[in-house]
């Protein structure tokens, strides 16, 4: 199996995308979705941009590379209502069922920064964009204070990276983003970049929150897998204990919200 696919449904992101519902529909008020605008929404797990998307009236593809994430996403679209508004399995390194030039925006926030082969995610979101259309990435920043970033960090460091391995953080650097879409056609100077805030709440405390990582979230699920063979779980453990229950800002006992700061990346077509 493609070791990318594996890893994302080895887990059950759902159970941390439930966290990220309003943070996700804050994200996509601000990007200008309108009715009837063709939109992918590309690593979309569940739908945490794609549905909001498609209550906005833009008619909503979302593709996804783990098979559960796509069957949960269409499952919540019926659920909604959002007959304009489809899952289906592919793969951001090679989207062959899609037309050149077939949407109006293309949306993947923190999705296709962990596809393998950057330079390939780069060229299929810009191949699949219409001319003046627009690709918005939110990409996790290396080396960041916040949340996310220090996760993944962490667990990085419990995890041995397979030969030949990108890591999918070099999506949240500026100098890497523009060669990648420089390389796909995309002149420098189309392409921008703020930085931006997603908070997690979940109305169960951090130690809670950790455990869902720890079952259910694929890489550090991985990182618990390398630790526990080299006997050092409970350091993993501790490390994200401390991480998780300093980064909680919530003034409710029993509650977490946390924040994460963000690469918005925008590349005009």
């Amino acid at each position: 199996m493609n070791p990318n696919k594996a890893l994302w449904e080895k887990g059950d992101f759902t159970r941390i995308a439930q966290t990220m519902r309003e943070s996700g529909a804050a994200l996509v008020s601000k990007l200008g979705v309108t009715k009837g605008m063709n939109v992918l929404d590309l690593g979309c797990g569940d739908g945490t941009t794609a549905i909001p998307e498609a209550k906005l009236g833009a008619n909503v593809l979302g593709v996804d590379i783990a098979r559960n994430l796509v069957e949960a996403g269409n499952i919540l679209a019926k659920k909604e209502g959002l007959t304009n508004c489809t899952f289906q399995e592919g793969d951001a390194t090679n989207l062959h069922d899609l037309k050149d030039q077939s949407f109006d925006l293309v949306v993947s926030i923190f999705g296709a920064m962990f596809a393998p082969k950057p330079f390939d995610v780069a060229k299929e979101m810009v191949r699949v964009t219409r001319p003046g259309g627009r690709i918005v990435m939110g990409n996790w920043i290396p080396g960041d204070p916040t949340f996310v970033a220090q996760v993944l960090k962490i667990s990085s460091a419990y995890t041995p990276p397979p030969e030949g391995f990108i890591s999918p953080m070099l999506w949240g650097v500026e100098s890497n983003v523009t060669e990648r879409f420089v390389n796909a056609g995309v002149p420098k100077e189309n392409i921008s970049f703020s930085k931006d805030s997603f908070t997690f709440n979940a109305l169960y405390p951090p130690s809670e929150f950790l455990t869902n990582f720890r079952n259910y979230y694929g890489p550090t699920m991985s990182a618990f897998e390398a630790a526990e063979k080299n006997g050092k779980a409970t350091d993993l453990q501790q490390e994200l204990e401390v991480l998780f229950n300093t980064q909680n800002k919530s003034l409710v006992k029993n509650t977490t919200t946390i924040s994460a700061t963000f690469l918005r990346v925008t590349v005009i077509r």
